[in-house]
């Protein structure tokens, strides 16, 4: 891969909450800029009034054939069109940064993968949940084996998500646009487990939808249990049935050696550390939650993908999060999905 010395350039594809946090993001970082935004509503609809002077555009084709010259796509689109829109900018040799998750199916996040080796450009896959001070610290103890043996691995993710969020006409609670509850809001913190534990197997599963039979095609609660191929076994909870505002994210590890809790909302707090011969140390304060006014979301901690893309691209650094991470995030969740009953779906729209 050809190091580009001068500033990097960036489209952002679709202009929801979090395609404008990628914009704001890449206007605050000196070593990138700005180029064009896309989406398929008209720009007035958008609220994009502090990024008039960036140039809008309503299709990723159009941005693709104006001549605009600029080395990155961010895609911000909702979930079903993650892979398409990535392959059609690899496809024209501009490196990707997907929101999660990549694609909604093995195969989509293969045709990504391939398409990128084909032109040789990066795929870089947000989860931004690394990079809170918890998440690096418990990384760092498990890859020095300070549990010692993993015994049992407890995710637990209860949040509330309700009308303010599944408004009528919107992509979200839509089956082939969505995916559903552990595509969109919970995969972060699969991807935190995967990180810390690898893969699993054996996987058991219960769904059920309490309080979103009117605005999901999907369930909106789960108990999955499983085993970690590298030992132990593991468990995800989760439900955003939780009323008005979110309750946890929290992820609890028992291993031979001692225990963690890392808890709070979003997996932003260390609870609980009591490890054989071990003093935890004192972290850095992770950054808020991203607030969408309704509800809220994971840390906000997107000035990281946008620096590590910059590293990367520079030749200083490795990506954070690669493809076939990636991919296998969106594989664990196929797997789990495909125990879901026929009941719990509900295709409506």
């Amino acid at each position: 891969m050809t190091r580009i010395e001068r500033n990097i350039k960036y489209v952002v594809i679709g202009c929801g909450h979090i395609g404008k946090r990628h914009a704001e993001m890449i206007r605050r970082n000196p070593e990138s800029e700005l180029v064009a935004m896309c989406d398929v509503r008209p720009k007035s609809e958008l609220n994009m009034e502090v990024y008039a002077d960036v140039p809008f555009f309503n299709s990723i084709e159009e941005v693709l054939e104006s001549g605009l010259e600029f080395d990155v796509v961010n895609i911000c689109t909702p979930n079903g069109f993650h892979a398409e829109n990535g392959v059609k900018a690899l496809e024209a040799n501009k490196h990707i940064v997907v929101e999660k998750p990549m694609g909604l199916t093995k195969a989509e996040c293969e045709q990504v993968i391939f398409k990128s080796l084909q032109v040789s450009k990066q795929i870089f896959c947000v989860m931004q949940n690394r990079y809170s001070p918890p998440s690096e610290w418990i990384k760092d103890v498990i890859e020095k084996n300070l549990l010692g043996n993993i015994y049992l691995v407890q995710l637990n993710c209860y949040w509330n998500r309700d009308e303010r969020y599944y408004k009528k006409g919107n992509w979200k609670g839509v089956q082939e646009l969505d995916g559903g509850t552990l595509f969109t809001q919970f995969s972060h913190f699969i991807d935190i487990m995967y990180w810390l534990f690898g893969d699993i197997k054996d996987i058991q599963a219960k769904f059920n939808d309490f309080t979103h039979k009117n605005n999901t095609d999907f369930e909106d609660s789960g108990f999955v249990n499983f085993n970690f191929i590298n030992g132990g076994m593991g468990s995800i909870n989760y439900s955003t049935s939780v009323w008005d505002t979110n309750l946890e994210s929290s992820i609890t590890i028992i291993g031979e050696n001692g225990s963690v809790k890392i808890g709070g909302q979003y997996m932003n707090e260390v609870e609980y550390c009591h490890i054989k011969g071990y003093e935890m140390p004192t972290l850095a304060p992770a950054n808020p939650a991203n607030d969408y006014g309704g509800y809220k979301g994971s840390a906000a901690n997107h000035h990281y993908i946008i620096e590590n893309v910059v590293d990367v691209l520079k030749g200083r650094s490795s990506i954070t999060t690669n493809a076939l991470e990636g991919l296998k995030v969106v594989e664990i969740i196929e797997r789990i999905y495909a125990l879901r009953p026929k009941n719990v779906l509900k295709f409506k729209h």
